[in-house]
């Protein structure tokens, strides 16, 4: 069987394998894209982050969280909330993903191939594909597989009442009681979601804290949400063993000797690169014990002409990130310098409720770094538009340095967080400082009035003389 040839041959359509493929087209290149699912999207489109979020959205609106604190707390738009509500809503979107996603590839001219994908040798791949095999030849590949939920021995995942991230909305009904194992990003989302339906959640996390790797002033707001939500959260604490009840219940069994006991649990710690079928040495490639492909800066691996993009090369692991590294792994793999991007200045948002999202330093991180910075704080209840949204318990928190008041950094807790740090995020990367939202009208009532409220805070705290400078 003869092979076909390609310019740029990519592993995987996620959102750094379209982008990828986009971005190679637009350089009149000859490109394919290899995908082992019946379509196209990857883990973000059709387990991970457009379900969960969709997810979340229906149970927003459902349960009638954001008008809680303005019609009371039983307020609800539907009485019993059902996996079916969540999925129907799920299932809609997905479809519309899959159909956006595969127009984009066809009028950009890309060749779509599925199938399970292997490397035979540095520069050919064989897809196995439910209609036969093809052989597949090309001078530059960019591998963008993915992740898949991690597996414990421990846990006896069942796809009912053990379950893992991509089998949250297999579950037949609500349970009443969740274990969630696992005080990540995704771990903490679910228990979110499930927690505003009135399931009764506990967290198992074996770290002393949650999401360590954020601010942990919102951090330490989103714990008091989660516990006003009857959250337990079981924290530096392990799972030792899970076992199934004859009576359809959950154990998990701590080190510490304690039992924690639910109708279903889900198991959320981390995610492993989906590099098992490559066959990565055949191409002189090696992936570490997580299943992560080494790179460099311009996530190109140890074999020049292949490169490795999005979650397989592991942190931040986001979809809005793995857009921009394919984007820019198909730059370099065709020589092209010119295209440039700043992972400092790239946003992060954790789809909690309320929701979190920052971009920049911490305090934490700027304390370890012995750099002088002043603090401006503003709430949503402070603005006219936090108490039309009927959100009072969000805020902005503005991180600049005391002598240049350059902003380091911007953390946001609060319904709209993610949109919202954008604002930031541009005066950050155009080297703006905080007398911009002093001196910036914003409109009203808006909730981006917070950084102009955040902005005279923080300069308060530096004396009037300065403050008015």
């Amino acid at each position: 069987m003869s092979a076909v040839k390609y310019d740029l041959a990519i592993i995987g359509s996620g959102p750094s394998g379209q982008r990828a493929a986009v971005a190679a087209s637009k350089m009149k290149k000859r490109v394919v894209v290899i995908e082992a699912r019946s379509v196209v999207g990857g883990v973000c489109v059709n387990t991970g982050t457009i379900p969960s979020k969709t997810m979340r959205e229906a149970v927003l609106h459902l349960s009638g969280y954001n008008y809680k604190s303005v019609y009371g707390m039983n307020y609800r738009v539907k009485e019993r909330i059902t996996m079916a509500d969540l999925a129907f809503r799920v299932q809609s979107v997905v479809k519309t993903e899959v159909d956006v996603t595969e127009a984009q590839l066809s009028r950009n001219g890309i060749d779509v191939v599925h199938g399970i994908a292997h490397f035979t040798d540095p520069n050919t791949l064989r897809v196995e594909g439910p209609t036969g095999d093809t052989t597949i030849e090309s001078e530059r590949i960019i591998i963008a597989v993915g992740t898949k939920p991690a597996s414990s021995a421990k846990v006896p995942i069942n796809g009912r009442t053990i379950i893992n991230s991509d089998q949250v909305l297999d579950l037949p009904v609500l349970p009443r009681t969740l274990i969630v194992v696992g005080g990540g990003v995704i771990g903490v989302e679910y228990a979110c979601m499930f927690a505003i339906l009135g399931v009764r959640v506990t967290i198992i996390e074996k770290r002393p804290k949650l999401l360590e790797f954020a601010d942990q002033e919102i951090v330490e707001s989103l714990s008091y949400h989660l516990r006003d939500s009857r959250v337990t959260m079981r924290l530096g604490e392990e799972v030792s063993t899970v076992e199934e009840m004859p009576d359809g219940s959950v154990v998990a069994n701590l080190e510490s000797k304690k039992r924690v006991s639910g109708d279903a649990l889900l198991y959320a710690i981390g995610r492993q690169g989906a590099v098992d079928e490559l066959n990565l040495a055949a191409a002189g490639l090696e992936s570490d014990s997580r299943g992560r492909i080494p790179v460099d800066g311009d996530y190109q691996t140890k074999v020049p002409h292949i490169y490795a993009v999005g979650d397989v090369v592991g942190f931040p692991a986001l979809a809005s990130v793995s857009m921009e590294q394919g984007r820019i792994a198909a730059h370099r793999a065709f020589d092209d310098t010119a295209a440039a991007s700043n992972p400092s200045f790239y946003p992060y948002g954790i789809y909690t409720i309320p929701e979190i999202s920052f971009i920049g330093k911490t305090e934490e991180q700027l304390t370890d770094e012995d750099v002088p910075y002043e603090v401006g704080m503003a709430y949503y209840r402070e603005t006219a538009r936090g108490q039309i949204r009927g959100d009072t318990t969000g805020r902005l928190k503005l991180i600049f340095h005391r002598d240049t008041r350059k902003i380091l950094g911007v953390h946001i807790i609060g319904e709209g967080a993610s949109e919202l740090v954008h604002i930031g995020q541009a005066v950050m990367t155009l080297g703006g400082n905080v007398d911009y939202f002093v001196e910036t009208v914003f409109n009203y009532p808006t909730l981006a009035e917070c950084y102009k409220v955040a902005a005279f805070n923080g300069l308060g705290r530096l004396g009037k003389y300065q403050a008015q400078g």
